[in-house]
């Protein structure tokens, strides 16, 4: 039905636009896909000048249905622009259908987050008799303590501890430095870490300002962090799926759910908008459920 139109579109690309071969193959593709589509629906015996909006949205409908990424869906869409563009540009129709659409938007997917009560039954199998064990607390503090990330987190430099004004000063993404405040539980028992382990460690010379060293006495990898909690995760018997991220989105979490302002948690976290932020605030409907039941004034009555 639309061969000439995208041949011509096709030809426009590679001439006008100086798309690469792959890019033009890719956009000339995904408009022959719309008109397949179309030419099996019940629109198909409708001009192409005609075309509206409702007949772009019933394709994505589709695409929907089949459970097609809004990162593809997007692509498409932006293919689909550049046609009906170009048959403007070019007097085939009037006007472009696709002009008031949006962008599909990605879903972000929520990692899993830890209860309370599943931090404890993690914690309560770090074995502190040992060495690393007592380490170990110190991490876990400051993962789910702090927020950190676990980037931050094994390079967090003796220096940057200010236990005078309880903060560690990190360094996020972006390099951007910031102070994240720190309870006296996770001063406890970093400063036991620091002074029956760190202490009797020897230290290779390139390590030793960092707070976090290996039995060998080099810096702590992200890797190892990652073994440490997978590790104990499986002896707590989680079989959630669990990474050091899942600490800094139980603590955001909690931390929102106890009734803390989204800002501050934000400038905790090293957001830089607060859009990123509001990702932690996904409480579930039973705790939602609860707070009506505990605080409406209709409720119960």
């Amino acid at each position: 039905m639309w061969e000439q139109e995208i041949q011509s579109f096709g030809d426009f690309l590679k001439l006008e636009r100086g798309m690469s071969p792959h890019s033009h193959a890719a956009y000339k593709r995904d408009v022959e896909k719309f008109a397949h589509f179309f030419s099996q629906s019940i629109f198909s015996q409708i001009p192409l000048e005609e075309l509206e909006e409702t007949h772009i949205l019933a394709y994505f409908k589709e695409l929907m249905d089949l459970g097609i990424e809004a990162s593809t869906q997007s692509r498409y869409l932006s293919a689909l622009r550049s046609f009906f563009q170009f048959l403007v540009f070019d007097d085939k129709i009037k006007k472009d259908p696709t002009f008031h659409l949006k962008t599909p938007q990605k879903v972000r997917k929520l990692p899993d987050t830890l209860s309370f009560e599943e931090i404890c039954l993690l914690l309560d199998q770090n074995d502190m008799s040992k060495a690393e064990g007592v380490r170990n607390r110190a991490i876990l503090e400051l993962l789910y303590g702090a927020g950190m990330r676990v980037s931050e987190l094994v390079n967090v430099r003796l220096s940057d501890i200010f236990e005078d004004i309880s903060c560690i000063k990190v360094k996020g993404k972006g390099d951007k430095e910031r102070l994240v405040p720190v309870g006296d539980d996770a001063f406890y028992y970093l400063n036991l870490y620091k002074e029956s382990v760190r202490s009797k460690v020897p230290v290779k010379k390139e390590a030793l300002n960092m707070l976090f060293v290996n039995r060998r006495g080099g810096q702590l990898s992200r890797v190892m962090v990652f073994y440490i909690i997978k590790d104990l995760a499986e002896k707590a018997g989680i079989h959630k799926s669990i990474s050091p991220h899942t600490f800094r989105h139980s603590f955001a979490t909690h931390l929102i759910e106890g009734g803390a302002d989204l800002r501050a948690v934000q400038e905790m976290l090293g957001h830089e908008s607060i859009l990123t932020t509001e990702i932690y605030t996904h409480l579930d409907r039973e705790y939602l459920g609860q707070i009506i039941r505990d605080f409406h004034p209709l409720s119960g009555k």
